[in-house]
């Protein structure tokens, strides 16, 4: 009797124990999205693109900012005479509007649309933006299904996303991942504050959605970061809201205005913010005012610091220019700067149109140094086109280290301009130790401000 009871304490110690891991293992399954729905609801309102380029061949969508190459096998794959391209894009409309990147379709001859029922459609490009890297297309179709678009702004790090699209050809595949940060700026791509996630995406994903866990689109993915040409964890999508109003000027003017400023920004480094009286480092560094500029006919200047556009903080130099292309052309901002030595001042500025010409300005480094000088010749005034300044020769370890260059130009120190060697050491010298002192600096055709930090006379 006693070994019979053991024998059933034992049975029902195991089946409380099976029961727990059952409850556990289902738990965390509940714990863990479901995109099958998300899938099922929302997959027949993402396109195939594939494109038949203008007189070069062509390869697959860039992969950027890394390399714009793509893996050695689709390199083989691609005809070389014409040349084939393929994306992804989105149903914006019933009637046929369809919303991809610019580089996707980009020099096209053929642009043909292949819906999630197997029909093909060839597209009418109706304009496109290289600089936000958005592109709207027109089939003719009625009753299409669309995508619902949501609002980038509420997504949290961390969140749960999932892409929809075309990798190497292959059609609706999803992939899911997290948000890993918002409003990242890229080399020359001041224009967008990218989403960046970890979701996989890889040539043919470019022009895809990037879904919420409501279904809801928050971005276009755009770019990826690779050294080998495929997905290593870094992915970049454009905010859907600035995509569409992207879109929607495209339809509306076949074309995209966009307000100019014409400043060069750089980031507020430590040091700096020491030197300008700020508690914290934040803000956008005015390094250089670009002639003729709206900005050059404004009281701005070079070293100012703006703190606030039109009423919105500006914490990093990327915040500036996308604030600016959000703007209209030929309205008028107020801004808040702190301008060294002087305080903060409101300035009001009458912003212009960006030309589609105009390159958008240089973005400034950062630096703290001590470095070996020489005198400017002529020849090298006349090469430069300066008057006055002086070069740098050498720098040492930490200098290298925080990015100044032989062959820079120091031109000025705390506003007041330097003609010579001995000029630059004797307004050094009459720094503080342990202070900052401001250095504006000619690298190429870029002007820079620099925090260096005194050792004393």
């Amino acid at each position: 009797m006693l070994a019979h009871n053991l024998i059933k304490r034992l049975i029902l110690s195991v089946s409380i124990f099976a029961m727990l891991v059952v409850s556990a293992a289902r738990a965390e399954t509940l714990a863990l999205p479901d995109f099958t729905r998300l899938v099922r609801n929302h997959g027949a309102a993402v396109v195939n693109i594939s494109t038949t380029q203008r007189g070069r061949g062509s390869l697959p969508e860039s992969v950027k900012p890394e390399t714009r190459d793509p893996p050695r096998e689709m390199l083989e794959q691609t005809p070389r005479s014409e040349g084939t391209s393929l994306g992804s894009g989105l149903i914006i409309s019933h009637d046929g509007y369809i919303l991809t990147c610019a580089h996707v379709v980009e020099d096209a001859r053929e642009i043909a649309v292949r819906l999630s029922d197997r029909r093909e459609l060839t597209a009418k490009l109706v304009g496109l933006d290289s600089r936000t890297d958005i592109a709207l297309l027109k089939i003719e179709a009625t009753a299409l299904p669309v995508t619902i678009i949501g609002n980038p702004h509420k997504l949290e790090v961390g969140e749960w996303v999932l892409a929809i699209g075309s990798p190497f050809g292959f059609e609706r595949s999803a992939t899911a991942g997290i948000v890993s940060a918002k409003g990242r700026s890229l080399p020359n791509e001041n224009y967008i504050p990218f989403i960046q996630t970890d979701v996989a995406i890889n040539p043919g994903n470019s022009g895809g959605p990037l879904f919420n866990l409501r279904g809801e689109v928050v971005g276009v993915n755009s770019q990826i970061y690779s050294r080998n040409g495929g997905f290593m964890g870094v992915s970049f999508s454009i905010p859907i809201d600035l995509a569409m109003r992207v879109a929607e000027q495209i339809k509306r003017d076949g074309r995209l205005r966009r307000a100019w400023l014409g400043v060069s920004p750089q980031e507020v480094t430590r040091g700096l913010a020491i030197s300008y009286a700020l508690d914290r480092p934040r803000g956008a560094l005015i390094a250089d005012i670009l002639p003729e500029s709206p900005a050059a006919r404004s009281e701005l200047r070079p070293g100012d610091v703006v703190l606030e556009y039109d009423g919105k903080p500006v914490e990093f130099s990327a915040d500036l220019p996308q604030y600016v292309s959000q703007s209209a052309p030929n309205v008028r901002v107020k801004m808040r700067v702190q301008r060294r030595g002087s305080g903060v001042r409101e300035i009001t500025v009458g912003l212009g149109e960006l030309q589609e010409e105009m390159a958008p300005p240089p973005v400034g480094e950062k630096l703290r140094a001590a470095l070996a000088l020489s005198e400017l010749t002529e020849r090298q005034r006349r090469q430069e086109n300066i008057t006055n300044g002086v070069m740098v020769e050498g720098v040492d370890v930490s200098a290298r280290q925080a990015g100044l260059r032989a062959g820079d130009i120091i031109t000025e120190i705390d506003g007041k301009r330097i003609f010579d060697v001995t000029g630059l050491q004797r307004l050094l010298a009459h720094v503080p130790s342990g202070q900052y002192a401001v250095l504006r600096v000619r690298r190429g055709p870029q002007a820079l401000y620099i925090a260096v930090l005194a050792n004393g006379g």
